[in-house]
Formats: structure tokens, C-alpha cells, sequence
């Protein structure tokens, strides 16, 4: 894959700021372009606390024109320690100046269905013109089993190829009620950067890049058909790894 890029940190810490140096520069090349805006979608786990710590250290970040988008969902209550944009309000939304109507949530009081159209309704409204909303830039994680947004190993939403949200209410992981966004929207992104860390990441990480026996994992199946896919990983995730991988010097730009 000519587009995808591995990189590899000596670790979280490291990372974190390159992560930010990423997101940063895309904003700015996003709003300096003639959509004159940064859309980027935001996932859960560990990117919460990665993104609030590194973005809100930044002294001159200004989100003014950011539109921010979630590449998957609990249909739980925003107060809920499970929500994704709970977490996010808390620990990034409430520091930075993102305007509200620069954040795209679900509604959680529609049931699972009824939520993944009416988000998909939100993404069509803020993205005119497009079939498939284009964001500048995804954010995503990727579980022990392969999984990314909430398109999980074996599952039909993975062969999901007219909606650009999709409803789940069996995840195989609690809770059981999310929407997500699909692979064709994941895959028209102009980049997609997936962070993983830690040694427990390493044996499903070396066989969704490097690939193996058995089906092709859902984090295997992202491939931007025209954008960039980048990797960063630290190096208890990489040790299994035998590909070709970048080690960017500290401060350098990806």
C-alpha cells in the first residue's frame, strides 16, 4: 500500500505530541483551503485522554472552524462514563473554543436506529453536495480483536455498502446499542491515522499489517481509496512487526 505509512514512537508520551502536531497541521491546511474548515472525526478509548492532554497544552490552538464528528457511538446518555462525547466535553469541547454547533453528537434519547439516521442526516447536512461525507481527517482505535470504530470481526456491517451510519445494537462489546460510521465513509477520508499503544496491541497489530491466516480484520479493511492511511504506534505495539517502519525524530512533522 503506496499511501499507508507506519510510524513508531518510543512511546505514549512521544507520541501524544506528534499526534497533536499531526492534527494541528491538517487544521490548518483544511482551513487554509477553499472548504476554509477542518473536519475531523474523533474516536473513544485512550485518544480521549491523548487528545484533551496534547491539543489543550497547545497555547495558540484555535478550533473556531473545526467541525468534529465521531467516527462511532454509545447510545447512552451524554452523563453516561460510557459516552464519547461525555468524555470529550469534559476533557477537551469545555478548554478549547470549538463553537457548539462545531460538534456533530448523536441524539441518545432516539432508539439505535432511529439515532444512526438522524446522525446520518446530520453528516449530510454539514457535508452539502457529498454522497459520502469527506472528512479531512479520522482519528481511529483499533481492540484487541481487530475491531475499529464499531465494526467488529465477522460482523454484516462490515459488507455495509449504501449508509453512511449504521446502526448496532449486538456489539460484542458492552454496550450493545452504538451507531458507526461505515467503511465507505472511513475510506474517503482524505486521511486516516490510527493510534495504538501498548504490548497487548502487538500480535493483532502485526497481523492486520502484515496480515496471516484466517478472515481480513475490520482495522485491515481500512484503505482510503485517494487519502493517506498513517500508523502510529509505540514500540511495545510494533515489537512483532517485521515490515519497514519510520522512527521520526522527536519533533519532527508527519
Amino acid at each position: 500500500m503506496s499511501n499507508r505509512r507506519v510510524l513508531v514512537f518510543p512511546s505514549a508520551a512521544e507520541l501524544g505530541p506528534a499526534l497533536a502536531r499531526l492534527v494541528t497541521a491538517r487544521a490548518d491546511q483544511a482551513c487554509g483551503s477553499a472548504r476554509g474548515r477542518f473536519s475531523v472525526g474523533v474516536s473513544g478509548g485512550s485518544l480521549v485522554a491523548m487528545l484533551g492532554k496534547e491539543l489543550t497544552s497547545l497555547p495558540d490552538l484555535d478550533c473556531s472552524r473545526w467541525l468534529v464528528g465521531f467516527c462511532d457511538e454509545r447510545v447512552v446518555p451524554f452523563s453516561d462514563p460510557e459516552s464519547t462525547y461525555g468524555l470529550y466535553k469534559d476533557q477537551l469541547f469545555s478548554k478549547v473554543n470549538i463553537p457548539e454547533s462545531g460538534v456533530l453528537a448523536i441524539n441518545p434519547t432516539l432508539p439505535v436506529r432511529e439515532c444512526a439516521e438522524d446522525y446520518a442526516r446530520k453528516l449530510s447536512e454539514n457535508f452539502p453536495g457529498e454522497a459520502i461525507p469527506v472528512f479531512d481527517l479520522l482519528l481511529l482505535g483499533m481492540g484487541p480483536d481487530g475491531h475499529t470504530c464499531s465494526l467488529f470481526p465477522d460482523h454484516p456491517l462490515l459488507e455495509e455498502s449504501q449508509k453512511t451510519v449504521a446502526p448496532i445494537s449486538d456489539s460484542p462489546k458492552p454496550p450493545p446499542q452504538r451507531v458507526t460510521l461505515t467503511l465507505p465513509v472511513v475510506n474517503a477520508a482524505r486521511c486516516v491515522a490510527f493510534v495504538s499503544t501498548g504490548g497487548s496491541k502487538a500480535s493483532v497489530l502485526k497481523r492486520v499489517l502484515e496480515g496471516g491466516e484466517g478472515p481480513v480484520l475490520p482495522a485491515a479493511r481500512v484503505a482510503p481509496g485517494k487519502g493517506e492511511l498513517l500508523w502510529l504506534l509505540d514500540e511495545p505495539a510494533a515489537a512483532s512487526l517485521t515490515l519497514q517502519v519510520e522512527r521520526p525524530a522527536p519533533g519532527a512533522h508527519i
